[in-house]
């Protein structure tokens, strides 16, 4: 795919990672001229209609987080192929440094630890969960900074219904599941939180907190299995360590910290010394019991690519069947593989979904339901009309990126122009706000480039000169020299010169004319 341009914008360029969901490029941004990291999916994920369109409504919501621990997430496209375009990263992952086998100091461990919660934090607040927190996910940069990727996909997949039974090698390894995910029920925040545990044990102690033959054995490990604490495995770990590890690792989630805050807060009262008041949950039954609680709950085993999965379905129903997945499909040929269940039709416009296909079931695909049972499917009626938000200009890219998401809109280009407002603000929309379009279609913004045209100094006095580029938002740096040709106290250069663009901000030397 070398050379290809995806969407008319992205040129691909080598492959610098691959994975069990997609391929990432580096690609060049040919219109803003810079490079980015392109994650092509995986064809088997691609001719599925009905994740696509879950995929592409959750690239965008990541898209609308901006923080600095988190990898961002620039534009997303289907031609020829899924993709999503993101910031490119010069650094290696986390599984980089774990496979390399060498000790990470306490220091720089908790430092990696409080960067992911700090990104988590900020994505649990505007309700995104990740789902697949681990070392292949986390990204430390060339500088030391900590950014974790991925955000939305594994939400895409548990959007549509999807258990690990299907995609194991998709949403993650055993290693790093929490108790919830390995039986198949819903994971919120608190499992982040679990992973997060799992991922930061392995980095202070050089193993995993629990690991076996197989995926099925270390997922029964995380629902049954007795933590061994951090300083049994290392001694010169403080006692603090084993409290947060054994809070965060909790196998019910109301025993574990309830935020990631409260995570980060503790490993930041170890950092700097201070005791910790948090205290290790009870476990009011023994571990024989916990064990024989969680065998008697899986009565599923499903093989897959990359060993055995257990799941837990809901009360009375194992000898239930699975509903079939019928998102993307045409109303009849939907009913046709439901004909053991009552089908109740709706109606509803969708941006994503093409006019009278399925755009959404419930109960969700996978679900175990009694024949004879109830089905309402939705069928699309077309993308219908979306009005252009009516205060994108001011705003960032990325602000305005997730406002034109949340009313089914999507940046179809944008136009980087020199202004003197700050790098990536909003300067214009087309069409105007306030437009009624079709949803799902594109508007094009203006941006600020956050390049302004550098005044010409030459000849100005030195106090006017300084007010000049303060004005224009420029630092000043001032050197002297002596030219017999020039009034004393002027200009009689300066670096860049008068006319060129320079980025706000940035420095403008002048070299003033003054008496040796």
């Amino acid at each position: 795919m070398i050379n290809q341009l995806l969407g008319g914008r992205y040129q691909l360029g080598e492959m610098i990672g691959t994975g069990g969901m997609a391929d990432v490029y580096v690609a060049q941004d040919t219109r803003l001229a810079r490079q980015v990291a392109v994650k092509i999916l995986r064809s088997d994920l691609a001719r599925d209609p009905s994740f696509v369109a879950r995929f592409r409504k959750e690239a965008l919501a990541a898209a609308g987080l901006n923080h600095p621990g988190i990898v961002a997430v620039y534009d997303s496209g289907e031609d020829p192929a899924p993709y999503i375009v993101m910031e490119l990263i010069s650094g290696y992952t986390l599984r980089d440094l774990i496979h390399k086998g060498e000790r990470v100091p306490l220091k720089r461990a908790l430092e990696i630890g409080e960067g992911i919660l700090a990104a988590l934090e900020y994505s649990h607040e505007r309700g995104i969960v990740h789902r697949d927190i681990k070392p292949a996910n986390i990204m430390i940069t060339d500088h030391g900074d900590v950014k974790v990727m991925d955000f939305g996909i594994a939400r895409a997949l548990a959007d549509l219904g999807a258990t690990l039974t299907s995609t194991w090698n998709i949403v993650g390894t055993a290693q790093y599941l929490s108790p919830e995910q390995a039986l198949g029920e819903v994971a919120d925040l608190r499992s982040d939180i679990y992973s997060t545990g799992c991922l930061l044990y392995e980095v202070l102690t050089g193993k995993p907190p629990f690991s076996g033959d197989t995926p099925v054995s270390i997922a029964y490990q995380h629902v049954s299995g007795v933590l061994v604490a951090p300083s049994k495995i290392q001694p010169e770990l403080p006692e603090g360590v084993d409290i947060i590890l054994a809070v965060a690792l909790a196998k019910k989630p109301e025993d574990r910290y309830q935020s990631a805050g409260l995570m980060l807060d503790d490993l930041f009262k170890i950092g700097t010394g201070q005791a910790l008041t948090t205290t290790i949950p009870k476990v009011k039954i023994s571990r024989r019991k916990i064990l024989i609680a969680a065998l008697s709950s899986v009565v599923a085993v499903g093989l897959i690519g990359a060993g055995l999965f257990i799941t837990r379905p809901s009360s009375n129903s194992a000898s239930n069947p699975q509903i079939p997945n019928v998102v993307g499909l045409t109303q009849a040929d939907a009913q046709a593989m439901l004909k053991d269940y009552v089908v109740t039709i709706q109606h509803a416009h969708d941006a994503v979904i093409p006019l009278n296909r399925v755009a959404s079931q419930i109960p969700l695909a996978t679900t175990k339901a009694q024949k004879g049972s109830g089905v309402v499917l939705t069928i699309s009626d077309g993308p219908g009309d979306a009005a252009i938000p009516e205060n994108l200009v001011g705003m960032s890219l990325n602000d305005a990126r997730a406002a034109l998401a949340a009313v089914g809109l999507v940046i179809a280009q944008t136009q980087a122009v020199a202004s003197d407002q700050a790098l990536g603000t909003v300067l214009k929309v087309t069409p105007d706000p306030g437009s009624t379009i079709t949803a799902g279609t594109g508007v094009v913004l203006q941006i600020a480039s956050g390049q302004v045209d550098v005044p010409s100094l030459i000849g100005t006095d030195a106090i006017q000169a300084k007010t000049i580029l303060v004005q224009a938002g420029f630092l000043v740096k001032e050197i002297d020299a002596y030219d017999a040709t020039a009034p004393i106290g002027t200009v009689i250069r300066q670096a860049p010169d008068g006319g060129t663009t320079q980025t706000i901000g940035k420095s403008v030397t002048i070299t003033v004319n003054k008496a040796p």
